[in-house]
């Protein structure tokens, strides 16, 4: 049994037009086998307008080689596209993203990782297969690690910028835990303020404490006002330990300091009543 390599089958295959619900589809597909990759990566096609191709090129030099193709191209488009009835192309000036052709984008992948790949006979076995695939793993990450990638210091991903200490999910998934544990101090112990809780939760920035702060107090406030709406208290009463905390955070007094004038003047009587009580 041989087996072929899928870059390689990848390279050889093209969109035919009778599996593309959209022609232009067709011939972008098929552009670099129509112009060559060279001009391909300096031009495109833009759209069909009746019986016109209307070409996008980078500059007037590129406008003017390709004029020169404009038989060739209708040719081409005849075998590639033959359900499509283009007569004449027309150009158009213009930014062309930078693409790369598949045969280019595997020489970039040799000459970074295993340069003897097209070298060695097909396959013959699944072992060698896997054999194989192990191989151009370890070649690769040699080929990132020698061209200055870093692991991630938590996942050991291999990062393309050796700056950063970690990679995006791993960098995201620390924030996040961050601001959950900023969140929950900020319930527990709303008076330790930026500085007490930046002792306690390792990397946290004094913005970092405002985004949470803020959506914490949002948060709250609409649990409250939520509870006011419907008159009542939530069975176990977690609006009354919510508003301790919340009153604590949003006048930024220490305990001791904070009397039921307070307290009323940030809930308002009707919320200050509901948790607390008119007796109090």
């Amino acid at each position: 049994m041989s087996f072929t390599r899928l870059g390689e089958a990848c390279q050889k295959w093209t969109p035919g037009l009778e599996a593309q619900a959209e022609p232009l589809l067709a011939i972008s597909g098929a552009w670099a086998a129509i112009v060559g990759s060279q001009v391909a990566q300096h031009s495109r096609p833009l759209a069909i307008n009746g019986n016109t191709l209307v070409i996008l090129t980078r500059s007037n030099a590129w406008t003017h080689q390709l004029s020169f193709m404009s038989r060739q191209v209708l040719q081409a488009l005849a075998h590639y596209a033959p359900a499509v009835r283009v007569e004449k192309v027309r150009f158009r000036v213009g930014r062309v993203a930078a693409a790369t052709s598949p045969q280019a984008r595997s020489d970039v992948k040799r000459s970074a990782g295993s340069p003897k790949a097209d070298l060695r006979p097909a396959a013959q076995t699944l072992a060698e297969v896997i054999a194989r695939f192990r191989d151009d793993v370890k070649s690769s990450q040699q080929a990132k690690a020698s061209s200055g990638w870093k692991p991630c210091l938590r996942c050991g991903v291999p990062m393309e910028n050796g700056k950063a200490r970690c990679c995006i999910p791993c960098t995201q998934g620390e924030t996040e835990q961050r601001h959950r544990a900023v969140a929950r101090l900020l319930f527990e112990a709303p008076w330790l303020g930026f500085a007490g809780i930046a002792a306690l939760v390792e990397g946290l920035t004094e913005r970092d404490y405002r985004v949470v702060r803020l959506k914490v107090l949002r948060r709250w406030w609409e649990t409250l006002t939520r509870a006011e709406r419907a008159g009542r208290l939530s069975p176990n009463g977690r609006e009354r330990l919510i508003a301790s905390s919340y009153v604590i955070l949003k006048s930024g007094l220490d305990p001791e300091r904070i009397v039921p004038a307070v307290v009323r003047n940030l809930l308002g009587d009707a919320l200050h009543d509901l948790i607390y009580g008119t007796a109090n």
